[in-house]
């Protein structure tokens, strides 16, 4: 079985409010890429990584008017794509939702959050640290986590699975160096406290010896930068539990090469171009982290489809180009082989 999960940069875009794909020449959300020429990079893209399901970080909107999951498969109908089926969970209003697209001759999929507790609520309520007078500012998802339950029609274990899409942590809307610092230290609290409800969920399923999926895209990087050193530690070593006993830790082989050699060249999931600069930044930003009880079962492999850096997207000139059209992220499969 392949699961992935990919950011589509600006899918909602492509739609009309009939959910119908726009198949012309005006700009789409990406810059300077057209709706036809990012829709047909999709295309290829999405029969290239021949998942089985596919977490779809920045889906399509759901409003009074649209529909993210008939966006998705009138998506995966004009492709001819075998992954017809869409769900989401608890949408919301950002024009980016959080949604798996999947093959259903090959899996049943449902929305089903464990039951919340106060120490670990529900991703659509809200989220405080601290009681009394040291309560924090409560904290909420803009894009709430999709939590689903994959039965395969074939080998291997149940699935939980949690997609996540986290808190930015660039300065937006900074007007200087001053408002820059403030935003970003706001920003990275709210990211890490996001990370730490996300971790408290995760411990739940692992109580409950589920085998567990946590994938998204969580905008941040293993280790620290110059804001996070007053936290203490990054969001993703929050979630993965880099802390606790091993069979309490979640388990991505990208996010372990980057904090076992944090000066050595690090593999990255996105591409961004810095106006400032004028030149491409790359980043590691997008995971597929599992418990160690499903690591356990079986020989499984990571990709990241990576235009430059994977030998075969390379050497493939219409994916490699695909690739750089379709998104500022790249696609991530996890190949689970159950022995």
């Amino acid at each position: 079985m392949r699961i992935a999960t990919y950011n589509v940069e600006w899918f909602a875009n492509l739609f009309d409010d009939d959910n119908a794909l726009i198949l012309d020449s005006s700009w789409s959300g990406r810059y300077d890429v057209e709706k036809i020429q990012q829709i047909n990079a999709l295309g290829i893209v999405f029969k290239a990584i021949d998942a089985d399901a596919i977490m779809i970080i920045e889906a399509p909107s759901t409003t009074d008017k649209r529909s993210s999951t008939h966006a998705l498969e009138n998506f995966a109908r004009h492709f001819g794509l075998r992954q017809s089926q869409a769900i989401t969970g608890y949408t919301n209003d950002t024009q980016q939702e959080i949604a798996l697209l999947y093959d259903p001759s090959k899996m049943d999929v449902s929305h089903a959050p464990l039951k919340p507790s106060k120490r670990a609520p529900a991703f659509d309520t809200q989220f405080v640290l601290g009681k009394g007078d040291d309560a924090q500012t409560p904290v909420t998802f803009s894009k709430p986590p999709l939590e689903l339950v994959i039965n395969p029609r074939g080998d291997g274990p149940n699935l939980r699975l949690i997609g996540v899409h986290a808190k930015s942590k660039a300065p937006h809307g900074a007007k200087n160096k001053a408002q820059a610092t403030k935003i970003s230290i706001s920003n990275r609290r709210k990211q890490l406290t996001q990370c730490l409800w996300i971790r408290r969920r995760v411990e739940q399923h692992l109580r409950k010896k589920d085998h567990l999926i946590v994938l998204g895209d969580f905008n941040d990087g293993p280790g620290l930068d110059e804001f996070e050193t007053e936290f203490g530690h990054s969001g993703i070593e929050i979630v993965l539990g880099t802390t606790q006993k091993s069979e309490k830790r979640l388990y991505d082989p990208h996010a372990a090469q980057a904090l076992s050699r944090p000066f050595a060249v690090q593999p990255t999931t996105s591409r961004f171009f810095d106006h400032r600069t004028k030149t491409y930044l790359n980043a590691l930003l997008d995971y597929i982290m599992i418990s160690k009880n499903l690591a356990d079962i079986g020989n499984h492999k990571w990709i990241i489809w990576h235009p430059f850096d994977h030998p075969d997207c390379f050497k493939s000139s219409e994916l490699c180009q695909a690739l750089l059209t379709a998104s500022d992220h790249f696609p991530v499969t996890l190949d689970l082989g159950f022995s």
